[in-house]
């Protein structure tokens, strides 16, 4: 692979998100404003490492997986158990919150203290599950509050190697080492990149297909990890070039991105304009994400990609029987 920085997460003194994951017990510290990002941070945290850790725990002892709709998804009882964990710590902390949760869906605020609303907490409790239902350790707890449209706190933990990364913003990303703020890498044998697609998008999208195909033709390798949380924070890291996303998942988009964001990589949408993690149509959740000095090399190849996917709208779809 194309050398990697040697450091690309600058030691900071600033507080920040742990390796060490929180005793499930533990309780974090008292909010000093009725809103303070950094305690919903550190909230955030506990309760992601806490989620981590059942995870890890129950998937040494096997997973219990069904079919999730008709397009070959699943879910597994480790993504229903660490939900379940989760909006229970999110009620008892931030009872006046809205909760999108990706099995359950959508739980509004508890009692009087609905009042308070304009805050939702997006819950990704097991971003790769796929890789968990065939076996691969690969996968990460994902939780983001967004205060109405924008999303304005971001935690992923990384329950099998014990490492957490978040951000607040406007006030930087950190990661096990400090402050994440990765610099262009060398590309001499071509860009690594990450590629995402929502569930929805089907096998015969002219589109989608000619995206991967401009990318794998164009790069030295293009990942399709079953788990976007984990590109996003491989390209905070510096340890990818680009992560181009089509239709993206609307929860666990904004966990991710707002920590690359912070970090210092751009985020544009498949035109090269504005993109809104948080937009509700599906069709709008497509992006491009790179570092400042490649974005517009990612760009071309979208632009190439539009121009060859009209040449793919007949391409047979075989499946192996």
């Amino acid at each position: 692979m194309p050398p990697t920085p040697s450091s690309p997460e600058t030691p900071s003194s600033a507080p920040t998100s742990s390796s060490a994951p929180a005793a499930p017990t533990a309780a974090p510290p008292p909010a000093s404003s009725p809103l303070d990002l950094r305690h919903a941070r550190d909230v955030a945290v506990s309760i992601a490492q806490e989620a981590g850790s059942l995870l890890l725990r129950r998937y040494s002892t096997g997973v219990q997986s069904r079919p999730k709709g008709d397009a070959g998804d699943v879910v597994t009882d480790l993504d229903l158990a660490a939900e379940t964990l989760i909006l229970a710590r999110l009620q008892a902390a931030f009872p006046a919150h809205r909760i999108v949760a990706e099995e359950s869906g959508v739980h509004e605020a508890i009692g009087a203290a609905s009042s308070e609303g304009g805050w939702t907490w997006l819950v990704d409790p097991l971003d790769g599950t796929n890789n968990v239902a065939i076996g691969l350790p690969a996968f990460v707890v994902g939780l983001a509050l967004c205060a109405g449209e924008t999303t304005v706190v971001g935690v992923v933990h990384d329950p099998v190697q014990n490492q957490t990364w978040s951000a607040v913003k406007g006030s930087g990303a950190h990661g096990p080492q400090g402050l994440l703020r990765p610099g262009a890498r060398p590309m001499t044998h071509g860009p690594v990149l990450g590629w995402t697609q929502g569930h929805g998008v089907p096998r015969t999208d002219s589109r989608a297909r000619a995206l991967k195909l401009v990318m794998e033709r164009n790069s030295y390798r293009t990942l399709q990890l079953w788990a976007p949380l984990i590109c996003w924070i491989m390209l905070a890291r510096g340890h990818i070039d680009g992560f181009i996303g089509y239709h993206a998942e609307a929860v666990d988009l904004p966990a991710g991105s707002i920590i690359a964001a912070e970090a210092g990589i751009e985020i544009v949408s498949l035109d090269g304009g504005p993109f809104c993690e948080t937009i509700a149509e599906t069709e709008r959740r497509s992006f491009v994400a790179g570092h400042p000095h490649t974005l517009e090399a990612l760009l071309s190849l979208v632009r190439a990609a539009d121009g060859l996917a009209p040449h793919l709208e007949g391409l047979p779809l075989l499946r192996p029987r």
